[in-house]
């Protein structure tokens, strides 16, 4: 899979059709029978719909039973309540059977915002403003290019490990978490943002199978290879030359436009410690420490409405010996999302929700800096 996400255009022009010989005699036959047959056929279809008018649509509940796994937002994509007002009037509803982060507690039951008839609408075709990324898996290849707020700007998104590296291990109880399925998930979740307002998107580590997951527990595997196709080295030096040398190439390709590498880790610490999002930079890079800085202000911002009462304790600094920061020709910036082995900092991760508000507050960040260049 191509780390660029190409658009697919529908085929454009019509055919022509002729009815030469005794097809055309029997045109105004034919024509005559079809207007008939379907003169009869409006009829009885209005007849179905004046005794059954919920025929073709899909009624919302009026309450729900969440999943194991389920966010707020997954819940109301599942029954197409997809706009910021049901997700504020979710909140409303159901205010006393949140967490205190707005999560959901599986086996409870929730209301849905509206129990109104939905039409089933068939979806969309592909247009110039969609595209088709089949690395984000079926339910989420189709995406809709929003707006062109980031077009010019070229971005190298790299995943921490994978392949035969899975990073660092937490434990959920008989489960392991390994840092490379979530910061695949997040970084995946960030592509897909930021193909939405036009950038140019490059994924340096993919996935054959595993595209964007709404699960909690996401298993781990070693299938992962470097853009485009290469195996992923077992030696940790290897496995860094080799993607950083295909975003360096990528560079050289793109050169005068505004790019930008994200390496997505998470890391591993005492049990004990729960940590804020942290950013690196090199010390000798003006554009990699606005960067930062620039994302590192949209998670200040959105902890201090999200969580007023905990100080957010994430910053920004120079770490000039990572390898990707260091040897990237594009400016570059490291991010530690969590702690994987904290029960606190696992909440992060595990919620598909969570996981998702990360890479947009990312592309919050990613939009400032790129807007103000």
């Amino acid at each position: 899979m191509p780390g660029v996400l190409p658009v697919r255009y529908p085929a454009l022009g019509r055919a022509r059709h002729s009815l030469p010989g005794f097809c055309a005699r029997l045109a105004p036959v034919l024509f005559l029978s079809s207007t008939l047959l379907l003169l009869r056929f409006s009829v009885l279809v209005g007849l179905l719909f004046l005794i059954c008018p919920g025929v073709l649509a899909q009624r919302v509940p009026a309450t729900v039973v969440a999943r194991p796994g389920d966010g707020a937002h997954a819940l109301l994509r599942r029954y197409g309540l997809t706009s910021s007002q049901h997700f504020q009037q979710f909140l409303t509803l159901n205010k006393a059977n949140l967490t205190a982060g707005n999560g959901l507690v599986a086996g409870r039951t929730y209301r849905l915002p509206t129990g109104a008839v939905t039409p089933a609408r068939p979806a969309p075709p592909v247009s110039a403003s969609a595209l088709q990324a089949p690395v984000f898996g079926p339910s989420y290849a189709r995406v809709i290019v929003r707006d062109r707020a980031l077009r010019g700007a070229v971005y190298y998104l790299s995943a921490g490990h994978g392949g035969p590296d899975p990073g660092a291990i937490g434990k959920y109880g008989a489960y392991r978490l390994a840092e490379d399925e979530y910061a695949y998930d997040v970084t995946l979740r960030l592509a897909r943002v930021l193909l939405e307002h036009g950038a140019t998107v490059y994924m340096l580590v993919q996935d054959p199978n595993d595209g964007i997951r709404d699960a909690s527990i996401l298993p781990i595997d070693h299938d992962e290879v470097t853009y485009p196709h290469q195996r992923i080295p077992l030696s940790q030096l290897r496995r860094l030359q080799q993607r950083i040398a295909q975003a360096n190439k990528l560079y050289a390709r793109h050169k005068g436009a505004y790019q930008r590498l994200l390496a997505l880790h998470v890391d591993s610490r005492s049990a004990g410690q729960n940590i804020d999002v942290f950013f690196y930079h090199h010390a000798n890079s003006p554009a990699g420490l606005r960067l930062a800085r620039n994302i590192h202000q949209v998670f200040t911002n959105r902890y201090r409405r999200a969580q007023p009462n905990r100080p957010y304790a994430g910053n920004v600094s120079e770490r000039s010996g990572l390898y990707e920061v260091r040897t990237s020709h594009a400016p570059a910036v490291f991010m530690e999302l969590g702690n994987i082995r904290n029960a606190r900092d696992q909440q992060r991760f595990l919620r598909a929700d969570n996981r998702q508000a990360l890479a947009n507050w990312i592309y919050e960040g990613l939009l400032a800096d790129y807007t103000r260049k």
